[in-house]
């Protein structure tokens, strides 16, 4: 298979990021939804295969790239020789493991030159999702564990500070697979320009009002929310000034 030169590789922590959400994606499609298509793919009579996650949420089967070194870290190797020897859903965790495994590899191999802030960024901002294990075995990561990092956590979830103040953020929810946690919250409206709720989108709830906004509406970036100790809203600002 072909592997996208590293002078096109993605550079930022967001694109890094973006990449690494686009290969799970693909994966987890593989082991869930095209679990039947990839069961067949996987013959024990043919050499080492490979599971592939491509950004673009696609999925393959295939031989190991050829040349050595590889353009970009490789998954596990021959893991269609365990197909028929395991329970299929043993196997297929296995398989989660190993990718789980191979993404993180991935997205530090395409960020080994960020500083020390922006690894822990990559990592925090991949950590708010499931592992692959998790949505394969059925496993929800426990959500009320504060994050190694910052006050990112899954929607309308909260992580107390030092100082005792509540920051709340949207970091990007994960999948088809935790859609019952979506379903919950789609009737959530925007504070601010009234639109529903979207798990593709960064949302930030207010600390006062406890109003939830689009980042965009108010100006809020992830990384910015990372930084707030107790966020307000517009309106909840401006109340404040005229009281003063």
């Amino acid at each position: 298979m072909e592997m996208a030169p590293i002078s096109s590789s993605p550079r930022t922590v967001e694109e890094i990021f973006k990449d690494y959400s686009g290969r799970r994606a693909g994966i987890v499609r593989a082991l869930t939804y095209d679990d039947f298509m990839f069961l067949n793919l996987s013959y024990p009579e043919k050499e080492n295969l490979c599971l592939y996650g491509h950004a673009n949420e696609s999925w393959e089967v295939t031989l190991p790239a050829e040349e050595v070194p590889p353009e970009l870290p490789e998954p596990a190797l021959g893991i269609n020789f365990a197909r028929d020897g395991m329970n299929r859903r043993d196997w297929l965790s296995l398989v989660a493991v190993h990718s789980d495994s191979w993404l993180l590899s991935v997205a530090f191999y395409l960020g080994a030159r960020f500083n020390r802030n922006e690894r822990k960024r990559l990592f925090s901002l991949i950590n708010d999702l499931p592992t692959v294990y998790e949505v394969v075995a059925e496993r929800k990561p426990v959500k009320d564990k504060p994050s190694v990092d910052s006050g990112s956590k899954s929607r309308l979830s909260t992580k107390r500070s030092s100082d005792g103040h509540m920051v709340k953020s949207n970091p990007k929810l994960a999948d088809e697979a935790y859609g019952e946690d979506e379903d919950e919250h789609s009737e959530t409206l925007c504070g601010s320009c009234g639109g529903n709720y979207n798990a593709d989108e960064f949302w930030i709830g207010c600390d006062i009002c406890e109003k939830w906004f689009h980042g965009k509406c108010v100006k809020i970036t992830p990384a910015k929310a990372e930084t707030i100790k107790q966020y307000k809203c517009p309106s909840c600002s401006s109340m404040k000034r005229g009281r003063q």
